[in-house]
């Protein structure tokens, strides 16, 4: 029995020829627009996909950009913040030099305004809050300090040499318990003794209690001790209060006795009458009554 001509190979291309004469005739009476319609089809198929991926593609880059922003600015950051340590730190060792440097050129205007010769110290010791403490200062018999000797600071007096050693002396400060001085309150002139009561604070005695005295009145040295003359700052009142027959004057004391790093010592026994420095431009302290 011969085979079935549809299973030949010959028979396979004689179908395939026909077919694809078929599609060309097709394609030739139709054009192109078949294709273009296969195209479009596809376009609206895949054109969701596509704006979905380009969307997610942007973001993903949207991020990685953040995230490059956010590491260049964070590692700014640390960089300031170490030069901002850094710039503290180096602060921080200049202040006090330069706190120095401020308080030695007011020194030099007071030293210039004085008509008198006086030597400069530098405070190497603060002992004022120990019994019958003061201030040490670096200066001996070579300096030809002594004893008695007036001792003063651009804001106002601080006290006067009390002891001299060989290479540093002790300043007694006016606000110790064993300092006195002679002081005159600024509008009446009424004089009296300034005697030290506590870290910064002093208190007048012997002023009558027929004298005005009024709450941040200014007090000056008399000269009557001879110690300083008359018109240098010592302090200003705080309280007034009565006691007797005089008055209990308190006094807050001008000179930042906790912070002083240089001094002016005046010479012993100096005139009673000089023409006294400027007042210093801060303001006296906020007072109550």
């Amino acid at each position: 029995m011969a085979p079935r001509a549809g299973w030949r190979s010959a028979g396979w291309q004689t179908w395939f020829l026909v077919f694809l004469w078929l599609g060309h005739g097709i394609w030739v009476l139709k054009g192109r627009w078949p294709a273009l319609g296969l195209v479009r089809a596809l376009d609206l198929v895949s054109g969701p996909a596509l704006k979905v991926s380009s969307r997610w593609e942007t973001r993903r880059e949207s991020e990685d950009q953040k995230a490059r922003s956010l590491a260049s600015a964070q590692n700014e950051i640390a960089q300031l913040k170490t030069r901002l340590t850094q710039l503290e730190t180096q602060g921080s060792q200049e202040r006090p030099r330069l706190a120095e440097a401020e308080e030695a050129i007011r020194l030099l205007g007071l030293k210039q305004q004085l008509p008198l010769i006086t030597t400069a110290a530098r405070v190497i010791a603060n002992t004022r809050s120990a019994p019958f403490g003061g201030l040490v200062i670096e200066q001996g018999p070579e300096g030809g300090l002594q004893p008695d000797q007036g001792v003063i600071a651009p804001e106002g007096v601080v006290g006067r040499v009390w002891s001299v050693g060989l290479r540093q002396a002790s300043v007694l400060t006016l606000d110790a318990f064993n300092a006195s001085t002679a002081v005159m309150l600024a509008r009446s002139r009424a004089t009296g003794v300034l005697q030290g009561t506590g870290p910064g604070r002093a208190e007048i005695r012997y002023i009558s209690s027929q004298e005005g005295v009024q709450v941040g009145e200014a007090v000056y040295t008399s000269g009557l001790d001879r110690v300083f003359p008359r018109g240098l700052l010592v302090g200003f009142v705080s309280q007034v209060r009565p006691r007797d027959i005089e008055w209990r004057v308190e006094v807050s004391l001008a000179a930042p006795l906790d912070r002083l790093h240089l001094l002016l010592v005046l010479p012993p026994k100096p005139p009673m009458e000089v023409t006294p420095p400027a007042p210093p431009s801060v303001g006296s302290p906020k007072l109550t009554p």
